[in-house]
This record gives structure tokens, sequence and C-alpha cells, in this order.
């Protein structure tokens, strides 16, 4: 699952990551939200673009857009069985940048406990997505897109039990090209992230509420002792987690 993310890197540097031409001057955003606009990377002909696009597909045969629980995630193992997803997995894959996402994690008895996700060196993921096109019955269009989740690595899963497909250089460029990567070939670029790509760190429930969008809430906050010896003893190896 992934239901927030952040995206804060300079215009101009994500223009040069993903080697498109143009695009609007987009301020940096700390906690974007389903139905909010979101940065995707698409293919226009031979050549990449950016737009922005309502977070929460909408797929084109859909009378009216429903104002409640909008698709945001597709989950891979599915992708091509979903009526509405398999479309737009053939025919508008796309990639949606991002500095890293939130995930919280849920203990029975417990209020959820939010973390940030993202890479180890700070840089700028590229996660696989879906985008469609719908037009009104009054003639309003939309643009939306959905990100694309898997089963969390090993070092996520204490978290969450899933995560967003992200993909490397290789793997995006396949993603994109529509003409010679079939959809079912592209689903094989949808698998759990490295190992040590990722690292994530405790946040404020700030977080939370969807008003809040401020540098802040990407800061660290201090674990509570007791769970954190005992993550220890269950498994040093998740302390690079905290």
């Amino acid at each position: 699952m992934c239901g927030r993310f952040a995206i804060t890197t300079p215009p101009d540097a994500v223009r040069a990551y993903f080697g498109y031409k143009e695009q609007p001057n987009f301020p940096p955003r700390y906690n974007i939200a389903p139905t909010q606009p979101i940065p995707i990377v698409r293919m226009n002909a031979l050549t990449r673009e950016f737009a922005l696009v309502r977070w929460g597909l909408v797929p084109p045969w859909m009378k009216e857009i429903s104002p409640s629980k909008p698709m945001i995630n597709a989950r891979a193992e599915t992708l091509l069985e979903k009526p509405s997803f398999k479309r737009a997995a053939a025919r508008r894959r796309c990639l949606v940048p991002i500095d890293g996402y939130y995930e919280w994690k849920r203990t029975r008895g417990e209020t959820p406990k939010p973390y940030f996700i993202q890479k180890k060196d700070g840089g700028l993921l590229a996660l696989a997505g879906i985008w469609e096109h719908w037009q009104g019955a009054d003639g309003s269009e939309i643009e939306s897109a959905a990100l694309i989740t898997t089963a969390a690595n090993e070092s996520l899963s204490p978290i969450h039990h899933r995560m967003p497909a992200i993909l490397d250089k290789a793997a995006q460029a396949r993603w994109l090209n529509l003409t010679d990567v079939s959809a079912e070939d592209a689903c094989e670029f949808l698998q759990p992230a490295d190992e040590n790509l990722l690292i994530a760190h405790r946040v404020s429930p700030a977080v939370n509420k969807v008003a809040n969008d401020d540098a802040p809430l990407l800061e660290s906050v201090a674990e509570d002792v007791g769970e954190l010896n005992k993550v220890a003893r269950d498994d040093d190896s998740q302390l690079s987690l905290f």
C-alpha cells in the first residue's frame, strides 16, 4: 500500500533525471494525498513528457467519478486481470517520480505509526504507474493515474506487507516502451525492491492530516525504546530501517 508520498527534488533535477524537455514549475510537496495532482512521466510518440494528473485512476468506461475510495494503487499480481487496469497496462504506462513515500505500521491494539521510506542516498525514485484519460457526458476531461504495488521486500515487511514497484534506469525505459514491450513482459519488472535500496524512519503523526504539507513531516522522531529493543532482539538486520 502506498497512500502518501513526497516529491521535493527541484524540477530541473527531476527533468534531468527522467529526460523530458518541458514541465510546469511545480513546488515541493511533502504530503501528496489521493485525488491530488501528481507528476508522471509518459511517452508522447517517441518523446518523454511530463504531466500532472489526478491520483486515483478513472477508467474511461466509468459513467461518473466516485468521490470515495479512489483507485490509487493497482496490484502487480492482478494488473492484467482487472478490467480497470489491464487496458492502461498495455497502452498507458508511466513513471511516477518521488523522493519517498509514507507507510503506516499497524499493530493490534496500537495507533498506526507512520514511517517515511526513501532511497538510502536520498535520490529520486521512479515508481511504476499507469494512467488513463476520462471524458464525462458533459465534455469534462480528466487524466488520472495509479501506482503499482508488489509484495514488500524482507527489510520493509515489518512495516507493511506491500510496497510500490520501483524501477531502475533500464527497467524505466522498458516500462515506457509501449511499442516493443508487451504488458506481460513489462510486468516482469514489477518486483520487490533490492534489500539495500531503501531505508525507513519513524515520522510524526502530523502526516495523517492532509493539510500538513511542509518539510518537518520528513524529520525523524524517536522510536519507543521498548519497541526498538524488541526489534533488535528479533532481528539485528532490522535496525537499518529505523
